[in-house]
């Protein structure tokens, strides 16, 4: 097996086996306090991150078998057989643990190519082949995988930090392949792309259509990521940083990804 694909099979198999022990923790939450307001919003927060990492394992094909699973958790089937709303929360969690247990049986199973089924025939998922820059790629490919790690540690910090730190680089990459004096033309201000301010490049590359307005749901305290990070890469003075708004930056950098390559 390619060493590459080896290494990305492990990194999944890591990050699943992390959903998987927060997805039982989830599920004695809503044991004991099924209503909960908390237990709810933790079984939200979890079913978010299950959602993101299907959809990489499936290629981002809502017709490959483990996207499909993953919808038919949340459906209530009628004596009839017939879908309808109202699935009990603790159940949606007991399903997708299932989901989960099926996405490592089949990845521990792989020899090559993508999640072994026979009904699968997306590709296995190439996040930054997109970028135009061949030695920027590996770095953010290394950064999501740290990303996703510190995100599943609970370091809420380091996670929004290196997802919009990922975000500012292919934003950068896709606006200097555009180039200077084209996005000038359309209103850009003068001057070296990367003497822009973060905020200057996502309005800028909005505007000139290289992505959506996905960026508008990006947090406060990830449009001001770079005030907490001093020259060396450390923190700086400390902002506040939540479980939602690294998620929210995460999901931000998925929607610009799918912006800078559509085929995906």
């Amino acid at each position: 097996m390619d060493a590459t694909l080896q290494a990305q099979i492990e990194t999944y198999l890591s990050y699943l086996d992390g959903l998987i022990r927060r997805g039982r923790q989830v599920r004695d939450m809503l044991a004991t306090d099924p209503c909960g307001a908390s237990a709810i919003a933790t079984a939200r927060a979890w079913q978010e991150d299950c959602g993101v990492t299907v959809n990489q394992l499936s290629g981002g094909s809502k017709a490959h078998w483990l996207a499909r699973s993953f919808s038919e958790a949340f459906l209530l089937r009628s004596a009839s057989g017939r879908a309808v709303e109202g699935t009990a929360p603790a159940e949606i969690v007991k399903r997708l643990l299932d989901v989960l247990a099926q996405a490592v049986a089949s990845l521990s199973g792989m020899k090559d190519g993508p999640v072994a089924s026979g009904n699968s025939e997306a590709p296995a998922p190439r996040r930054f082949d997109f970028v135009h820059n061949p030695e920027l790629r590996p770095v953010v490919e290394q950064a999501y995988t740290d990303s996703r790690r510190a995100l599943e540690q609970g370091d809420y910090d380091l996670a929004l930090r290196t997802s919009c730190g990922i975000l500012e680089a292919i934003v950068t990459d896709a606006l200097e392949h555009k180039g200077l004096s084209s996005l000038v033309a359309s209103g850009a201000p003068a001057g070296k792309i990367t003497d822009w301010s973060f905020q200057t490049r996502l309005s800028v590359a909005e505007r000139t259509g290289l992505i959506r307005s996905g960026c508008a749901r990006l947090p406060a305290v990830a449009r001001t990521y770079r005030d907490f990070t001093n020259g060396d890469g450390d923190s700086g003075p400390k902002a506040t940083v939540s479980g939602h708004h690294a998620r929210q930056a995460g999901q931000v950098l998925h929607v610009v990804m799918r912006d800078l390559d559509p085929g995906r």
